[in-house]
Formats: structure tokens, C-alpha cells, sequence
């Protein structure tokens, strides 16, 4: 079998295809992750904690050189090593977010997988077949 007939079909199979459409979902989903923690959960962290962008929160490892505007972009883009507390922080409050929101969707999802054996058993029995019942009948003729 030639190399290019075996990758065919290891990537036509539905585990690879799942991959990939799990991959691209969760691409975009972390996009809208990151958007609700930057744009709408570390402002507010942001305004308890008293500053007014949580992300630019970060210690200078060396001197600052005058002029340069005191925004971890400015310093970082003048060349001084930074420890930047503020965006770690932020991507640390992201993963946790992302991680409790997949364990609310497994746990969903694994309860949905419970409950979809119960529903088809409260379904109604399938009809006895008539030499079962012919049988019962002649069990109770010959008893009574």
C-alpha cells in the first residue's frame, strides 16, 4: 500500500474528522472566552483592585528610559524585561473560565448519555410471541 493511499484513509476517518472540527470549534470558542475575560471580567477586576487596565499591571526588571509611556506595550517596545503579572493573570482567569465551562458541558453531555436509556426503556414492551402465550396456556390447563 503506497503512503499516500494509507494518509488517505487515516484522514477520511471520523476520528480524525471529529478532531479537526473539534480543534476549529474550540479555536473560535477560546476566541470568545478571551473576549469575555478581557473585555468584560478583568475590567471589573480591573476597577475593584483600583486600576483601571489589569493588563498593563507589570514590574520593570530594568530602568525605564525617559519618555517612554509607562504601558507594558511602550516598555516592552523599548526594549526593557518586564514581569508581567497583570497578563499572566489575565490568561490564568481565561483558563479557568474555559476549563469550568467544558466541565459544564461534559457534565451536561454525560447526563444527556444517562438519561438516553431510560427514555427508550419507558418505551412499551415489545408483544409477547404467540408460542410464549401458547405454552402459558397449557401450563395453566394442566395445573388447574
Amino acid at each position: 500500500m503506497s503512503v499516500m493511499q494509507e494518509f488517505k484513509e487515516f484522514a477520511i476517518k471520523g476520528n480524525v474528522v471529529d478532531l479537526a472540527v473539534g480543534v476549529i470549534v474550540g479555536g473560535a470558542f477560546g476566541k470568545i472566552v478571551d473576549s469575555v475575560v478581557g473585555d468584560l471580567i478583568m475590567p471589573i477586576v480591573g476597577r475593584v483592585i483600583g486600576g483601571l487596565d489589569f493588563s498593563n499591571y507589570f514590574i520593570p526588571l530594568k530602568e525605564v528610559p525617559a519618555g517612554v509611556a509607562m504601558t507594558l506595550a511602550e516598555v516592552k517596545k523599548a526594549g526593557v524585561p518586564v514581569f508581567a503579572y497583570g497578563s499572566f493573570l489575565t490568561i490564568a482567569i481565561n483558563f479557568a473560565i474555559l476549563a469550568f465551562i467544558i466541565f459544564i458541558m461534559v457534565k451536561q453531555i454525560n447526563r444527556l448519555k444517562r438519561e438516553a436509556p431510560t427514555a427508550s426503556a419507558s418505551a412499551a414492551p415489545p408483544p409477547t410471541p404467540e408460542d410464549v402465550l401458547l405454552l402459558r396456556e397449557i401450563r395453566d390447563a394442566l395445573k388447574g
